[in-house]
């Protein structure tokens, strides 16, 4: 079964023909549970949500901040599993026919294996795989065994990257680049900044890649402002604290997130 690369590209191809930015919200798989994780990725879904990326949780997120870290600890203490990811993206997109992403550290998918990763995330309906500690100079087989099963391969680019170092990481990426707003890990922020609009710039001027923000943004205000410039807005850690806030009331935490996301919906529709 093929991967859905292709319909990754279509939902962020018909935001631009839409004349907006393409919504990216991220959760972590088992976070508070499996199955609350699983209504989570649809609640964000409902709300407006174009695409979703599935944290596969790790005891080290080197770039993730303490928010996610926080609901990491909390799927990995459940005990939360490869196999539970998969499930998570396979429900999501079932449930929706939404793309839906796996975003992962390289140390968990080196010891499952790729071969055997790679088939079961586009047997479960995947669309790819954002990858933020792959080095573009040592992912050929990782991409080899993507490209065979449909899938994605999406690394991040960041303020510090070179001219050079972004034409490198862009020609070897698919489906989008994921541009870090700022240099650090993962959170919210007052302000997301010139250094994204920079970024972004330079980075298109490598690739026809779209090119999507992440890092900092928390609010439909913060969404606005991004997708003047960018294809795509991905934010992460302000559903992950709506959900933290509701305390243990999953109907509370789902209405949260997607009552957020339908702001940040909102914030992307914008034209200033």
């Amino acid at each position: 079964m093929s991967g859905n690369i292709k319909l990754l590209g279509d939902t962020l191809a018909a935001a631009k023909a839409e004349g907006r930015s393409a919504l990216i919200a991220y959760l972590p798989a088992g976070f508070p549970t499996v199955d609350g994780g699983i209504e989570a990725a649809k609640a964000v879904f409902e709300g407006g949500a174009d695409v979703v990326e599935i944290g596969l949780p790790h005891s080290d997120p080197v770039l993730d901040g303490p928010v996610i870290q926080t609901a990491d600890d909390i799927a990995l203490r459940g005990g939360v599993k490869i196999a539970d990811v998969m499930r998570t993206v396979r429900e999501a997109h079932e449930a929706t026919g939404k793309p839906v992403l796996v975003m992962t550290y390289w140390n968990p998918i080196d010891r499952y294996g790729i071969e055997r990763f790679t088939a079961e995330l586009a047997e479960a309906g995947g669309a790819g795989c954002i990858l933020p500690d792959l080095p573009v100079q040592e992912s050929a087989t990782w991409r080899e065994h993507a490209d065979k099963h449909g899938l994605a391969t999406v690394f991040v680019v960041a303020p510090s990257s070179k001219d050079a170092r972004l034409a490198e990481i862009t020609a070897a990426g698919s489906g989008f680049v994921y541009a870090a707003s700022l240099m650090g890990v993962t959170g919210t922020r007052e302000s997301v900044g010139a250094q994204a609009q920079d970024l972004v710039r330079r980075t298109k001027a490598t690739t026809g890649l779209p090119v999507c923000v992440g890092l900092g943004v928390s609010n439909p205000e913060q969404a606005a402002e991004v997708a003047q410039f960018a294809d795509g807005v991905i934010v992460g850690s302000a559903f992950v604290k709506r959900m933290l806030a509701a305390d243990g009331d999953l109907a509370d935490g789902l209405d949260g997130i997607r009552g957020l996301a339908a702001e940040l919906a909102e914030g992307v529709r914008k034209r200033t």
